[in-house]
Order: structure tokens, then sequence, then C-alpha cells
């Protein structure tokens, strides 16, 4: 089952109690105060993995509750500190604190490795021994741990992945994905036939890779709530390039020009910057293609918009070559556009952990 958002609740554990202890041992008269300190409690941490790929465990599972500190013991005995709970989510994640019906960003787990403190557990209570004083040699004076941290919590999915395939329903995202990768998602002749995300590895020579994200059929106001676009199109924020499909057959009984245009203007009014993101034009279903026509007029369209434009029929493999390769240079050209930009200052306040920092602080 594929889960991309859930809301959970942690609490950090609370510490343990000073403890109220004096020294009584034969020929050791007045032996003071030895009551030591209750450990920590444990912190509550969120890592991101990359042998997960979907939330559908916390659905069953939406409280956490890390341990409490040990509480302090006689002959100056510290208690021991609990261990911090590490929830594990899949890379792309984001953590939100919600608080009504308002959410705070809290750490977009983008690589594998990184770390974030989500919720801090609570300091141990000193025992009696450190209330020790010239006026007050036997103190009867101790202090309880403290209580952890507790957050609601909201997780958001998105998927990580080079290249996003989007277009109408049926338009043939299911067969190209499951032709150029190792991804086996449900194909049938009807629309929506996908449900849920699929991702697939594309392997090309020379040890050339990507993933591609095959995404829900979008349709006329996706981006406002209608069939499944408004659900998913978040996955294709991340994506690097789109590649478009369009069907020029004339099985839908729309015209492609208006198909074209129309997952365009959703895109734009879902979110500017994915509608900005480096396009790829490609024509499906020419093995079905009895008005050559269509084709003729989806290619002068496009041209017009000075985008690159390929035909192919993931039934028989026509252009799935070309077509890997020129989402391989609009991939490269895309790398090198975001190595050029400059980085994002980091939020404050956030005690994110990344793997640079592990090896670093190392």
């Amino acid at each position: 089952m594929f889960v991309d958002e859930v809301d959970i609740h942690v609490t950090a554990g609370a510490g343990g109690n000073g403890c109220l202890s004096f020294r009584r041992e034969k020929f050791v008269p007045r032996g003071g105060p030895d009551g030591g300190d209750g450990g920590g409690g444990g912190s509550v941490y969120v890592t991101a993995i990359a042998t997960k790929n979907t939330l559908v465990d916390f659905r069953y599972h939406p409280d956490f509750k890390a341990r409490r500190g040990q509480h302090g013991k006689g002959s100056n005995q510290t208690g021991q500190t609990a261990e911090d709970l590490e929830i594990t989510v899949p890379i792309g994640t984001l953590v939100f604190e919600s608080d009504g019906d308002e959410r705070r960003l809290l750490a977009d787990l983008a690589e594998e490795g990184q770390r974030v403190l989500i919720a801090r557990g609570g300091r141990g209570g000193r025992g009696n021994a450190q209330f020790v004083s010239s006026t007050n040699r036997a103190p009867r004076r101790t202090e309880p741990g403290e209580e952890g941290e507790q957050k609601q919590l909201h997780l958001e999915l998105k998927l990580l992945a080079d290249v996003g395939l989007v277009g109408f329903p049926n338009a043939g995202k299911s067969t190209l994905i499951s032709r150029i990768s190792a991804a086996r998602p449900k194909i049938a002749n009807y629309p929506f036939t996908t449900l849920t995300p699929n991702l697939g590895v594309v392997s090309l020579s020379d040890n050339r890779s990507f993933v591609v994200a095959d995404v829900p059929g979008l349709i006329k106001g996706a981006h406002e709530g209608h069939g499944l676009g408004h659900q998913f199109l978040r996955h294709i924020e991340r994506t690097k390039i789109l590649v478009h499909l369009v069907d020029v057959s004339s099985a839908s009984g729309r015209d492609a020009v208006d198909d074209f245009d129309t997952i365009r203007d959703e895109l734009r009014r879902f979110d500017e910057r994915v509608a900005a993101k480096p396009e790829i034009v490609v024509a499906t279903k020419i093995d079905a293609l009895d008005e050559p026509e269509r084709l003729d007029a989806l290619r002068r369209h496009v041209k017009k918009k000075r985008l690159p434009f390929v035909k192919i029929s993931a039934v028989t493999g026509e252009g799935l070559d070309e077509l890997l390769e020129t989402v391989w240079r609009g991939i490269v050209a895309a790398r090198e556009a975001a190595a050029d930009a400059e980085p994002e200052p980091a939020d404050e306040g956030i005690d994110l952990i990344t793997p640079a920092r592990l090896r670093h602080d190392a």
C-alpha cells in the first residue's frame, strides 16, 4: 500500500528523579548525603533511509514514545540516560509540526542519512548530594526529572526522481515506464488505471542511469482536486525534468493539442515552479495513429513553444532510444544548472544532521 501522508504523535522520555539518600556505613558516622542525579530521558529523532518508500507503517503505529531516564541512586550513583528513539522515514519526507490547522516545517529530509532532532528528552533531576552547602550539611531536597517534549507531527512524502511522467489518463505512461525500467505497474485500456505513483530505474549504456516517476493521470481541474492529480502532483515537485506524454491516436476522442495545453495549464495553476521545469513532449501510440494530421498539428504547436519533441510507440519500441537519450541530455543540463545555483540558507532553529556534518564531526 502506498501512503504518502500521515499524522503521528511523538513524546520524548522524561528525566529520572534525583535520589534522597545518606551514606550509612559502619564506623562512618555522619556519612553525609549521597543521593545521585536522575538520568536524562531519551530524545526523538527522525532519520531518512533508502530502504523505505512509503509511510504506510505509521498508519498503524502513530504514537512514538522514548524511554525515561533511570532514577538516581544512593552512593552518588547517577541514573542511566535513556537511549534516543530513532524514527526512520523514506528519503524525500517533509516533517511538519502540527498546531491545530497550522503547520510549521521542521525538516526536509532529501538525502539518505539526514537526521533531525524532533523532541528533546527531559533533564534528570538532581539528588540531595547536589544541595550540600556550608549552612546545610544534610539537605533533604531533591528534584524530579523534567518531562520530555511532546509534538504532533505531519509527515508528507515527495518522491525523489529525476524525471516525472505527466499526461492525461491512459496516455501511455504506465506502458512506457514498464518498457524502459523494471517497474511493473498495472496496465489496462481505461482511465485511472494507475492509482498510486510508480518509480522505475532506467539504465543506459556507459553506466548511466536515472529514476522515473509515473504520476497518476491528470485531468482538467486537477489543481483543485479533480481526479487524482491534486493528491499526487506534489510528487513531481522534486523532479529535474518533465516528460509530457500526449496520445495522438483517435482512440481517446480528444484533440492532442488541447490535451497538451490543458495539462500545461494545470501544472501552472498548481505551482509556477513546476510548470517552469524543463519539459520534453512525447507523442505516444503512433502505432495506432490513423490520422497523421493529429501528429503534425501537435508537432507544429510544440515547435512554436521551442520544446523538444519525440514520437514513440511503447508497444513496438519505436522512438524509445531517441527519447531516452533526449531525456538524459535534459537531466545533465538540469544537474549542471542546479550545481551552479547557490544553495539556500538553512532554517534557523532546526537541528538538522546531514551525512557531511556527521563525517566532519567524526
